[in-house]
């Protein structure tokens, strides 16, 4: 099985807590992230303007498949989206971009933020920091 990371289980693994090593490890060579999450991670290094962050996330790359938002997600995400919004449910637009790059390669989505993903039909979760 592979996953697709969520911007928040990345920058959990980033600041260095114990709690995702032993996952990072165990799935290596199956982990990916999106574009959208790793324009998120850069925004969360340079916001604090710390060579220490960047570095740490440069480290951490060569260990990820980078997935990039292209066309076929970006129809995905319009379907998902269209949906959504015509059952009156809202899923912010990063998330849904993210989730809509997890359904098209087929991915299981890796994430401590399950209220606004579980709102996407068919999207496999799954919470590595739920006990």
């Amino acid at each position: 099985m592979s996953f697709l990371l969520d911007t928040d289980a990345v920058s959990i693994h980033l600041r260095r807590e114990h709690a995702l090593t032993s996952r990072f490890v165990q799935h290596g060579g199956q982990l990916h992230i999106s574009t959208p999450s790793l324009g998120e991670l850069y925004t969360w290094a340079y916001k604090r303007d710390t060579v220490k962050r960047l570095r740490i996330l440069d480290e951490m790359l060569p260990q990820l498949q980078i997935l990039p938002f292209d066309d076929e997600c970006a129809e995905e995400f319009g379907k998902v989206r269209g949906t959504l919004l015509r059952r009156g449910i809202s899923v912010p637009t990063m998330d849904l971009m993210i989730a809509a790059t997890a359904r098209v390669h087929g991915l299981t989505l890796v994430t401590h933020n399950t209220a606004d993903f579980a709102r996407v039909p068919d999207l496999p979760l799954e919470d590595w920091l739920a006990p």
